[in-house]
């Protein structure tokens, strides 16, 4: 496909989607090879518009910050993989977005991975469920809690009291992940 072709394709596509001119520009402005690659993906895994209005400003980010042209960028494995990867097309665009965020967001991506090692750490029953922030952009924790019956709910909670001090400190630790918030 020729080069003209593509950027029909393009537009078409953007169209279809109602993507802001702006972005439509954007796209546009990535080389042949970047530009075709994206229309590929856009289309298998039926991105939605907000999808990816956000792919194609985390593209630019990262190729501004790692001096990589868009083309090397979708070619990294982490991305290749969740390309290749079974499922659905929304699941698979939200791991792509996830990777993309992690290659933006190097800081952030091991201040959640240490947060992660130390909730496991703590090894919490199954009943209990710690939730962190997405992005760890605030300092919020959430403990769910899910019994079946009064002895199961008593031992939960007998067992959140034992770990307390254990999920203040992670509390604390996300606190300080924190100054990674997303731009």
């Amino acid at each position: 496909m020729n080069s003209a072709e593509l950027d029909r394709r393009v537009r078409c596509w953007t169209s279809a989607k109602r993507l802001p001119p702006s972005y439509v520009e954007k796209w546009l402005a990535f080389s042949e090879r970047a530009r075709a690659r994206l229309l590929e993906i856009a289309e298998m895994l039926k991105m939605h518009s907000g999808q990816c209005i956000t792919t194609i400003t985390l593209l630019e980010e990262i190729s501004l910050r790692e001096g990589l042209g868009v083309d090397e960028i979708l070619a990294a494995t982490p991305l290749r993989r969740v390309l290749s990867s079974p499922g659905s097309g929304p699941g698979r665009s939200h791991d792509l977005l996830k990777e993309l965020r992690a290659l933006r967001y190097p800081e952030l991506k091991r201040a959640r991975q240490r947060l992660e090692a130390e909730l496991a750490a703590i090894k919490l029953p199954r009943g209990i469920r710690v939730i962190m922030p997405p992005e760890l952009a605030s300092d919020e924790v959430r403990v769910e809690v899910v019994a079946h019956g009064s002895a199961e709910l008593e031992r939960l909670l007998a067992c959140l009291t034992a770990k307390a001090s254990d999920l203040v400190g992670l509390a604390a630790m996300l606190a300080g992940a924190g100054r990674f918030e997303v731009e």
